[in-house]
């Protein structure tokens, strides 16, 4: 079967995949919105969960054949198809676990023990469930994962070994991501798999990316995806093998790096997406239970982003109200650290946002004050699994380096770069906006 899709034409679904992507829990994604409240800024960012998996599994197919067929020319690994299979399924499920309105929602899901996850890693059960909580609940525990097993039965591969690419907390010590290479004994693809579904350069950034910019309509996050995606490669090290870049694509990555920082920055962190997300928040904490996200899944799977909507139009608590009429706060002040550089001007803004707040407070004016932070690289401050780049010409020897001593990005961009915003209500709007000249003063 083949899907057409905008970003790269037709997407083959393969026999064994086709019961996994007509359930009920993947299906549902088509009515999850990929950027939430995003459509109030940009009206054509309508797109869904649905479509970006499906981007995703694309991308990781291409991303595994690019490193993984020199070796099968080679006559290893034995695992190839079985490994090519279990990326697809994984960077096909890697979200079917979000909410309404994707990451929105999360303040409403339910504690972690209620999930009742059949996994012993998960220590902390007293915290908030998470969108992934839910994606190791539905891949492990529901109607889909016989689907899941049965998908796998022809490469002897389970839905444990599909999560286990999507959570590396998980273990799995049947040796199933092991295989004996030629001249190097025994190496574990898991962590090369992994970063093919999640670390800084995968399959879920590498779609989410070029799709958000196309239906936002902004530039920020075109980065030439087939020169990157056909210059990864891989490296053994220790037994273990993990993802590579090709040196002459280098220059793309910083590019692709960058494209997030600011797609963050100027699109998902955009001041009405990020004022609707706080008032559906508020929502949240005013009308305690009454919206809360089931903890079983046969009640959860008929949840989405309609469903939400319609919540909210039939409440009286006033900030749904304010969703469902779109009559939200309105943006007051905005400062990003960083700019301007001048330390002291960024002291005076400072001092502006203080006086400002206190003043609201005085003089018992309602408003909601936001800090967004983004930074540019996750992985490479929580030190996930290493990137390596390859470098090789006809002079000099095959050698590989870790990705951050070849780019000085990530030491000029390590400062966590915050957004913090002010806003009151609409009808308060006029009455502040006279305390401009002695706020300035």
């Amino acid at each position: 079967m083949e899907i057409r899709d905008v970003l790269y034409g037709a997407v083959l679904i393969e026999p064994h995949e086709r019961p996994v992507l007509e359930s009920r829990f993947f299906q549902r994604l088509r009515q999850i919105r990929q950027l939430g409240f995003a459509e109030y800024s940009y009206p054509t960012a309508t797109h869904n969960r649905f479509v970006h998996s499906l981007g995703a599994l694309k991308v990781a197919t291409d991303a595994f054949e690019t490193i993984f067929t020199p070796l099968l020319k080679r006559g290893s690994p034995q695992n190839f198809h079985a490994f090519r299979a279990l990326v697809r399924l994984a960077a096909l499920l890697h979200d079917v676990g979000h909410g309404p309105l994707s990451h929105t929602t999360e303040f409403a899901m339910p504690s972690l023990a209620a999930l009742k996850l059949p996994l012993g890693h998960l220590k902390n059960a007293d915290r908030q469930a998470t969108h992934e909580d839910y994606t190791l609940k539905i891949l492990l525990d529901s109607e889909l994962t016989p689907l899941l097993d049965r998908a796998g039965e022809p490469y002897g591969f389970r839905a444990i070994h599909i999560a286990a690419l999507i959570d590396p907390a998980i273990v799995v010590d049947d040796g199933y991501f092991s295989e004996s290479m030629p001249g190097m004994g025994l190496i574990d693809f898991r962590p090369l798999l992994q970063q093919l579904v999640s670390s800084e350069l995968d399959a879920d950034r590498m779609d989410y990316l070029r799709r958000d910019s196309f239906f936002a309509g902004v530039s920020y996050g075109h980065y030439d995806y087939s020169w990157l995606a056909q210059h990864l490669s891989h490296h053994f090290r220790d037994g273990r093998a993990y993802l590579a870049l090709k040196h002459r694509a280098l220059y793309a990555f910083e590019d692709f790096l960058l494209s997030r920082y600011h797609m963050f920055l100027m699109v998902y962190f955009h001041y009405k997406s990020t004022i609707y997300d706080e008032m559906l928040t508020r929502y949240f904490e005013t009308a305690p239970g009454e919206y809360q996200l089931p903890s079983d899944l046969e009640g959860y799977v008929q949840t989405h982003d309609g469903q939400l909507y319609e919540r909210l139009a039939q409440s009286s608590n006033p900030w749904a109200k304010r969703i469902t009429e779109k009559k939200p706060f309105k943006l007051l002040l905005e400062m990003h650290s960083g700019i301007p550089a001048n330390a002291a001007v960024q002291t005076r803004n400072l001092e502006r946002l203080h006086v400002l707040r206190s003043r609201l407070e005085k003089e018992q004016i309602p408003f909601i004050a936001t800090t967004d932070e983004g930074e540019l690289s996750k992985y490479y401050r929580k030190g996930g699994d290493p990137i390596y780049v390859r470098y090789e010409d006809l002079f000099h020897p095959e050698e590989f380096i870790p990705l951050e001593e070849c780019t000085d990005l990530f030491q000029k961009y390590q400062e966590i770069r915050t957004i913090k915003r002010l806003y009151v209500a609409p009808e308060d709007l006029a009455r502040v906006r006279e305390w401009r000249i002695s706020i300035n003063a």
